[in-house]
């Protein structure tokens, strides 16, 4: 917060000097439909953002100069806040049940994904006014930016991924069929190249080549289950919380105890890692030394932590009951987790793992940190 007093002397000096944003974070509290304002270096809440809905699978994105956020509420809320003034700017409902959104690469235009009525709309992300309805007779999901004002996206019943390039005055659509049975999620890598689909009706993934003129599904990980039983699964991995370690994908396996290992060049299977239950969100360490690594319920009190080099566990802690999020801090020398059914959001020091502090929120999810504006795909 001394970065914050020292910024609010330097704007009365000056009207040219802006207030620093890069130390602050969002944290959803999904049962109160808020937002907690948090400081990174000082870990410690400094506000919340009331009235934003239901917050029960929201995730949000950050403006280009990190003072903005939009955020994507179940209800279909796409509200607007201001994270120095704490308010909301902005709240528009545009539709019936959002799982998600994007931001262009300029900061031009809000994508929001939906299941009800299905299909994405774009938004002005000034005002809020809408610039495009794509319909596609489908749910929607895996919805990411790439470069060149294009948005990636794919539909759950059709098993198609769908490009829209919004550099010209109308969408141009590109459509990408074969992608498999029901794709339930989607990651694109930082460079906007490679985009995998997880599949919930079929035993691989897919990926695609954005950067080919033509982009051609590829399977991979075909059969990755086979002569075993699927657990039941209580919660869908999430894809969006991907690890890129080196130059290995780190992925969670559907109704497995496992996380699954591909090259990323050739996109071939390198190893697996038994986990202590049916991994959610498999995340890098920024360095990507590290693959931190919670877990579907019953099992969701637990973290498990991969070093990369061996491809084993190398520390397991439990930081409390209903772990759902994790986030590093922009260098990776702490973890922020949400402990939901705790009321806590729990710092540890990720060479350490001590823990550092902890934060009380209401119901506590989703962790987003500014530096995200900075990285394509989240």
């Amino acid at each position: 917060m001394k970065r914050l007093f020292l910024a609010a002397a330097l704007v009365l000096s000056g009207p040219a000097m802006a207030q620093p944003t890069g130390d602050l974070g969002l944290v959803v509290e999904r049962a109160s439909g808020s937002l907690l304002v948090v400081d990174q270096s000082e870990r410690a809440r400094i506000g919340r953002i009331e009235g934003l809905g239901d917050l029960s699978h929201a995730s949000l994105v950050y403006s280009p100069d990190q003072r903005f956020a939009y955020v994507f509420g179940r209800d279909g809320g796409l509200t607007k806040v201001d994270i120095l003034e704490r308010s909301i700017v902005n709240r528009v409902i545009q539709g019936g049940n959002s799982i998600g959104g994007a931001i262009s690469d300029d900061g031009g235009l809000v994508a929001v994904s939906n299941y009800e009525p299905g299909g994405v709309r774009i938004f002005d992300a000034d005002t809020l006014e809408m610039v495009a309805d794509i319909p596609t007779g489908s749910k929607t999901i895996g919805l990411v930016d790439i470069p060149g004002r294009r948005f990636v996206f794919t539909l759950w019943d059709a098993g198609e991924t769908w490009i829209a390039d919004m550099s010209g005055d109308e969408p141009a659509i590109t459509k990408i069929t074969g992608m498999g049975e029901n794709p339930y999620d989607a990651l694109v890598t930082g460079d906007g190249r490679t985009y995998i689909t997880g599949l919930f009706g079929a035993d691989h993934l897919t990926a695609l080549d954005l950067w080919q003129d033509d982009p051609k599904p590829q399977p991979i990980l075909d059969g990755y289950a086979a002569g075993r039983e699927g657990l039941p699964v209580y919660k869908m991995p999430h894809l969006e919380g991907w690890a890129l370690a080196g130059n290995e994908f780190v992925l969670p396996a559907v109704g497995q105890r496992e996380v699954l290992w591909v090259d990323a060049r050739d996109l071939t299977e390198t190893g697996r890692t038994a986990t202590h239950g049916q991994p959610v969100f498999a995340i890098a360490r920024p360095d990507g030394r590290q693959v931190w690594v919670n877990f579907a319920h019953p099992d969701n009190d637990t973290i498990q932590v991969i070093d990369t080099m061996s491809k084993e566990v190398v520390h397991e802690f439990k930081p409390g009951p209903g772990v759902l999020h994790m986030e590093f801090t922009p260098r990776g020398h702490e973890v922020w987790l949400s402990v939901r059914d705790a009321g806590k959001v729990i710092v540890y020091d990720t060479r350490t793992f001590e823990k550092l502090r902890e934060i009380d929120a209401e119901s506590p999810s989703g962790i987003f940190f500014t530096a995200r504006a900075h990285r394509t795909g989240l």
